[in-house]
This record gives C-alpha cells, structure tokens and sequence, in this order.
C-alpha cells in the first residue's frame, strides 16, 4: 500500500479513536485534531506514534501546511448532551465543519469523509445541525471527493459513558435496584465499532472509484426492537454476573418528541464495493461483557 496520511477529527472520542488505531495497524500517518483538554486515555498505548495538534492553540491552515493530508475523516460533533447552546452546536457541527472542508479543498485533499447520523432532521438541535452540513457537503462544488457516512446505533467498548449501551451496563455492574427504560419497541440497528470502522477504512480505500458525493448508511443490515436487546443484554450478563438483581422497568421512561420508531438501514451500497458486517447484535454483547 502507498503511504497515505489521515486526519481524524474527535480523534479521542469513541469512533476517532478507534479510526486512529486500526490506519496505524494499516501503515498509514495519522494526525489527531483535538482539544488541548482532551483525555486521550483511549489512545493512550499508541499516543507516540499519532501526530497531535490542539485545534484551540493552531490554525488549520498551520495544519495542513504541516502535514500532507491525502484523507480527512471528521468525526468530532456536539451532541447537546451537556446543556450547550443552540450556537454552540451550529458552531461544532456546521461551522467548524466547512472551516475544516475549505481548509481540505485549498490544500488539495483527496477524499473529506463526513461521520453523519441517520436521525431524522427535526428530532434535535444535533440531528438538525448535522442535516444542515451535510447539505453544505452536497451543495458545494469542487475537485474534492465528498463522502457523508450515516450511521445507525453504534456501541462497542470505549464508548461514552453518557450513552445507552454503556449507561446500562454501568447500571447493571452497580445493581441498580430499578432502571427505568421506555416500552423499548422502537427499532434500532445496533452496528458494532469493528463493522463502522472497516466501513469507513473500506470507503477511504475505494475513494477513487466513488463520486463526486456519495452517501452511504451504515449499521448491520438488520433491526431489532430495542426491548431484544436489553433483554439479551442482561441475559448474557446475568451468565457472568448472577448475583445482578436490577429490575428493568419497561415503560417508565416516555418516548422523546419526534422518536423515530422504525429504522431501516440500507447497506447495499456498501457492500457493493466490497464491506461486509460481521458482527450481529448478539455477537456483539458477548464482545463487549468479554472486555
């Protein structure tokens, strides 16, 4: 393989850093954009061989000058989750995503690899923001390849803690006497991290045979109501665990505004140039109660 160079954005969160690690096995550069208060604890076995910059205290075209970036994967968001503002969301999730896209195009990388949502637009300011830079990406022309990668329910180890996979297994490891849940029959595709990063690696792979934008969904192919896998969760953790006596209480929390209820993620275009998932939702839970 020729020597290639990426840039992560969000390189010390859930998705970037497992980006990070899995180049690094492929020979690639890779350079990490973050925070200059960022916990890099996630990338903390292979910190010595990333190239770091704070984006809080160096420019992007300092960036770009520094190092020649052939691929740009921007995974860095803002979820909303810890009470930001409606401006600070645009802010993280439109406008510093075309500062970095502008910066992409004048130094003439390849291939900008947008991490984007399926979440329907109206359902919250992050899913409205990430809607709105994806129209930015379709809408603006140029020699750049653009790719927008919507992703479905993604877990794995590392994940945020703040998320439902990992909230519940905290909740089950401190045998939480009650945790409330909705009616869980909303349908989701559980995607596990290894099938969302050989996605994107296999996309990053094949970039000179796609368009000028090209959008892909990404999950495991199949849907599952989100009451099957709680349920099998506990399951294959009360097998390790049981002495765990948490009580789920189904119902007890109400649907959000807007909730999407069904979910179908069509992963045809994908698998045409050559991915495939591998881990089922099952697999999956077994993955992350073995770590």
């Amino acid at each position: 393989m020729t020597h290639k160079t990426v840039l992560i954005t969000g390189g010390t969160g859930f998705l970037g850093s497992h980006l990070a690690c899995f180049f690094l096995e492929r020979g690639y550069t890779v350079v990490v954009l973050k925070r200059s208060t960022s916990d890099i604890w996630r990338l903390e076995d292979v910190k010595s061989e990333i190239q770091f910059y704070d984006i809080d205290s160096i420019s992007l075209d300092d960036i770009f000058l520094k190092a020649k970036i052939d691929t740009v994967i921007h995974t860095a968001c803002c979820y909303g989750r810890n009470q930001e503002s409606i401006s600070e969301i645009v802010d993280v999730n439109v406008l510093f995503g075309l500062r970095l896209f502008e910066a992409a195009r004048k130094n003439n990388v390849q291939c900008f690899i947008n991490i984007d949502s399926l979440l329907p637009r109206q359902i919250s300011n992050y899913s409205l923001s990430k809607s709105q830079f994806r129209e930015w990406l379709e809408f603006v022309p140029g020699e750049l390849k653009v790719v927008n990668m919507q992703i479905e329910h993604m877990y794995g180890p590392k994940d945020d803690t703040k998320k439902f996979v990992q909230r519940l297994l905290m909740q089950l490891r401190d045998n939480v006497p009650l945790i409330p849940l909705t009616s869980g029959i909303q349908q989701r595709d559980f995607v596990y991290i290894t099938d969302v990063v050989s996605a994107i690696v296999q996309v990053t792979e094949k970039k000179d045979d796609l368009e000028h934008f090209t959008n892909f969904e990404v999950g495991y192919g199949v849907s599952c109501a989100v009451k099957d896998f709680v349920d099998e969760l506990v399951s294959q953790y009360r097998k390790l665990h049981s002495e765990n006596s948490s009580i789920l209480d189904f119902g007890a929390v109400p649907y959000r505004i807007g909730e999407m209820m069904t979910v179908s993620v069509n992963i045809s275009k994908l698998m045409q140039i050559g991915w495939q998932p591998e881990v089922s939702y099952v697999k999956g839970i077994q993955k992350i109660l073995e770590m």
